[in-house]
């Protein structure tokens, strides 16, 4: 039998448990061990990942097509817990050159999306602090995972919305309203780990921090502000993989 006051935790904060962190799990399972089926990172039947590739002895990494990018290269604020030093593979051991985290104020990651059909945005009357599920399809970012989020800004002239994404416990204890497919037109954070320089106007690999997948993005910098807690950045032109 497991010992769920002592198991470890994967610390991904992915949300598919149903808790926007691995440390609220963590505390409920004192009561409710069976909360912990709902990991499926601990799970047996999860699929296995591939391994990152091995990094030379040079401290250099290679990707096929993409040149050689010093592993120490001019870093900007490393903040590891534990001290631990970054890995820059995402889980299927693809390299990316940045992670981003979102603003301390936000709930969750912050991204700019316009459903297919933005109409949707009136006809669902969608206002700030509405709950909202949808998925992001197609060359915008074709992500398989279902997201859901929090409104915090809403257009209802061209549809856009900004929202910051969480978890699915809040859809599952107080609804929803569902947009269907959307577009993700560009992310908003904060840079507080990089293994290069950052310039607008140039495109980058970046994993979210809380991606469920944890699988590297890549955006086109166009705004970008240094402040005591990192870089402040904006993508768009979002791709996966």
């Amino acid at each position: 039998m497991v010992d769920t006051l002592n198991v470890e935790l994967p610390g991904l904060d992915c949300g598919l448990c149903g808790y926007r962190t691995c440390t609220e799990l963590q505390q409920r399972l004192a009561h409710s061990p069976k909360l912990l089926e709902r990991c499926i990172h601990l799970s047996k039947d999860r699929v296995q990942t591939v391994s990152p590739p091995e990094v030379p002895p040079d401290g250099a990494t290679k990707s096929p097509g993409r040149a050689a990018r010093p592993a120490g290269g001019p870093a900007v604020l490393p903040v590891l817990a534990g001290g631990a030093a970054p890995t820059w593979h995402d889980s299927l051991g693809r390299e990316f050159d940045f992670y981003l985290e979102h603003f301390p104020e936000d709930r969750g990651p912050r991204e700019i999306i316009l459903p297919h059909n933005p109409l949707i945005t009136r006809e669902l009357a969608v206002c700030r602090g509405d709950i909202l599920i949808g998925r992001p399809l197609g060359m915008s970012c074709g992500c398989p995972i279902t997201h859901c989020g929090v409104a915090t800004e809403v257009d209802l002239r061209t549809g856009v919305i900004v929202w910051c994404v969480t978890g699915p416990l809040g859809p599952r204890q107080h609804g929803f309203k569902d947009l269907g497919y959307y577009i993700a037109e560009g992310y908003e954070g904060l840079v507080r780990e990089t293994r290069c320089e950052l310039k607008v106007g140039l495109r980058y690999f970046f994993q979210p921090r809380m991606c469920m997948l944890q699988w590297r993005h890549s955006g086109l910098v166009n705004y970008l502000n240094r402040d005591s807690a990192g870089y402040q950045v904006r993508l768009e032109g979002l791709w996966i993989g």
